[in-house]
């Protein structure tokens, strides 16, 4: 399907404008690969008969989702035995699982993790993915692999790789060199794609040495933003005070990796002089609910971010890029952990997942993303809802947190390039993508099993 010439017709559109608003009556108007006009559909037909429609039959017609932070490279961890007891805490789960996972990642290893995590969000309507990769036995050119299945699927991602001293320098060199390469590559207009997008990224503040984090200042081409994880565990904060005397934010701040072109990762454990800091710099910080419940390490101080002017936006750390999941386990693992049922409103999950995702998404690639509006880019998708109440903007929040589901997702678009229509992949072959990795599989958990001195 051409980006330029589409119009698409017989939906009810949600804007997420400021205020939203739900156009019933109303079509767009997609020209090389934004909407250039919403206006009455009788109106804009007329004016426009020779242009492609694309008919919604009735359903929701939104932006896309985005997904503020991911790891496309966990995908073979899904289902792979874990030998021994079971970890008892984060710190085991990252020597455990992750570490050496990350390690058994060769060059189509990477490859075959994008296309499963690409076809999974196309088909749940998540157009728009900050990722953070690590493979340190295939560093060099990494990112080049990703950038090229996210141009193959269509897709809209933010990338970078995530520099650590756990490898040794030489790894914390390549790593800073991938990085750097790739942003370079961007700012040079290589793929002349407004697809992609670039940060800088490191691991955490708990596996990087002073040194490192210099280096990476150093390395980083001006403008660019770093991408890390913060106090996801006590262990960053205790590690961080002991190496520095300063807690994590307080750290990174000495580097100058803070400010508005900056995303910190989890933030569960930063007290409130942190807060305060994250704020006063600008410094985007992003929650994954569901990794913080699945990993137990406890729920970041989100009311308070936000009401300290932070914009926190949602992620996923990997998990199923199902982002309503995310919206919905917000909305109640708060409460619970709270034990108070006033917390985490469905308004506030809206702001950090449509509007503080949207916001973070458009300083990345330098554009208007997540939003239905005339000007932003087209990415879209169709939503096959049957609500049995009253839906209006003011109850929508309340009605995707207990209605919308991710299968209701029909069709996804992203630049005025249909992805997927009437559930139909139109850019990746699903079934053959799976089957390879279905065959890959066994292979990565082998080297996984060697990579721990264990036998499958």
């Amino acid at each position: 399907m051409e980006k330029t010439g589409l119009l698409i017709v017989n939906g009810k559109l949600i804007t997420w404008g400021l205020p939203n608003q739900i156009l019933k009556g109303y079509a767009v108007l997609v020209d090389d690969g934004r909407i250039r006009e919403i206006a009455r559909q009788e109106d804009i037909v007329e004016r426009f008969p020779q242009v492609k429609q694309l008919d919604a039959h009735g359903q929701y017609v939104m932006p896309g989702l985005i997904c503020a932070h991911t790891h496309f490279y966990s995908a073979f961890s899904r289902g792979m035995p874990i030998p021994g007891e079971p970890a008892k805490d984060f710190p085991e789960i990252l020597n455990k699982l992750w570490w050496p996972l990350d390690q058994a990642l060769d060059g189509q290893a990477i490859r075959y993790s994008v296309l499963v995590g690409l076809i999974d969000a196309i088909r749940h309507g998540t157009t728009t993915l900050v990722d953070h990769h690590a493979s340190p036995n295939h560093i060099a050119g990494s990112l080049d692999i990703i950038s090229e299945v996210v141009l193959e699927a269509g897709v809209r991602a933010a990338l970078c790789y995530e520099v650590t001293d756990r490898n040794g320098l030489a790894g914390a060199k390549a790593g800073i060199e991938e990085n750097a390469s790739f942003i370079n590559k961007l700012g040079a207009h290589s793929y002349n794609n407004p697809q992609l997008s670039a940060m800088f990224g490191l691991h955490a503040s708990l596996t990087l040495s002073d040194a490192t984090l210099d280096a990476c200042r150093q390395a980083a081409p001006a403008g660019t933003g770093f991408h890390i994880h913060v106090a996801e565990h006590e262990i960053d904060e205790t590690d961080s005070i002991a190496k520095s005397g300063m807690r994590v934010v307080e750290r990174l701040n000495k580097y100058q990796m803070l400010g508005p072109g900056s995303l910190l990762v989890h933030g569960v454990h930063i007290d409130d002089r942190e807060i305060e800091l994250v704020a006063d710099t600008h410094t985007w910080m992003t929650h994954q609910p569901r990794s913080n419940m699945n990993n137990g390490v406890g729920l970041p101080q989100v009311d308070k971010m936000l009401s300290a002017g932070i914009q926190v936006c949602l992620g996923n750390d990997g998990f199923s890029n199902t982002m309503w999941e995310e919206w919905k386990t917000a909305y109640l693992a708060h409460k619970l952990w709270n034990r108070d049922p006033r917390r985490m409103s469905a308004d506030k999950v809206v702001q950090m997942g449509v509007y503080n995702n949207s916001g973070l998404a458009s300083m990345l690639f330098q554009s208007r993303v997540g939003m239905l509006a005339e000007g932003a880019q087209a990415d879209l998708v169709f939503v096959d809802y049957h609500p049995y109440t009253p839906v209006s903007a003011d109850n929508l929040p309340w009605q995707i947190i207990f209605g919308f589901h991710e299968s209701m997702v029909t069709t996804t678009i992203v630049g005025g390039e249909i992805l997927m229509q009437d559930r139909r992949l139109l850019t990746l072959d699903e079934e053959e993508i799976c089957s390879k990795a279905i065959e890959l599989a066994p292979q990565i958990w082998e080297r996984y099993f060697a990579q721990r001195g264990l036998k499958p």
